[in-house]
């Protein structure tokens, strides 16, 4: 027999309102800006919260629009991200992007596919950006949102995007829009890849614990 998701997930929401905001939702709260969503989501891969709240502020303080953004060159760009992960390769993207935006009249579009042709758009991407700015629907699968789901034996998948796929067909829709903000603050407050903290998780006696091995306790 399967978790309740819906169970699970409520207890998470009330669980994580103490918790500190991923950055991405946070740039939603203060600004519905899809551009800059789309830039700290950018930012965001493989990069530390804090750094990218702090790259995101220097960038948009320079440049709050693509049409700014395009003034400034691929080194100014790398100046003001640094030092998010792969600062390099994000500056080209981010360098890029304004080009890109001109085949949707310089506009952010809120359409996965039209998402997925910017540089340095990936699904997970393009789905919390679909999520965060436009409010649809859509499945935001990252890392913790793989990890958590694989822990509770919801699904059973070896790769984010198989694990997006499994929950296109089985997760209720109501929940997709806030399965990815519930599971990263959750994982990265309480249920950490590593030494996950079992001993204070809201759902200790719930959880199946699939492959985890909790933090020992001294």
């Amino acid at each position: 027999m399967g978790i309740d998701i819906s169970l699970f997930l409520e207890k998470l929401r009330e669980e994580i309102k103490s918790y500190k905001v991923p950055v991405v939702e946070l740039v939603s709260v203060q600004t519905r800006d899809p551009f800059k969503v789309l830039v700290a989501t950018i930012l965001s891969a493989r990069t530390k919260d804090e750094t990218t709240a702090k790259a995101s502020e220097r960038l948009f303080k320079v440049a709050p629009d693509s049409e700014t953004l395009a003034t400034l060159s691929q080194e100014q760009i790398k100046k003001l991200i640094y030092p998010v992960g792969f600062y390099k390769a994000k500056a080209g993207y981010l360098s890029n992007l304004p080009k890109a935006l001109e085949a949707f009249a310089k506009k952010v579009p809120s359409d996965l596919d039209d998402l997925l042709t910017l540089p340095g758009v990936g699904r997970k991407t393009a789905s919390l950006v679909l999520n965060v700015a436009f409010q649809k629907d859509a499945i935001c699968v990252d890392t913790h949102v793989h990890r958590i789901m694989n822990i509770w034996g919801y699904v059973s998948t070896t790769t984010p995007l198989k694990t997006e796929m499994a929950l296109r067909k089985k997760l209720p829709l109501h929940h997709w829009q806030e399965v990815n903000t519930i599971l990263v603050t959750f994982g990265q407050g309480t249920c950490h890849p590593v030494s996950p903290h079992c001993d204070r998780c809201v759902l200790l006696d719930l959880c199946p614990k699939k492959g985890v091995t909790p933090r020992k306790i001294h």
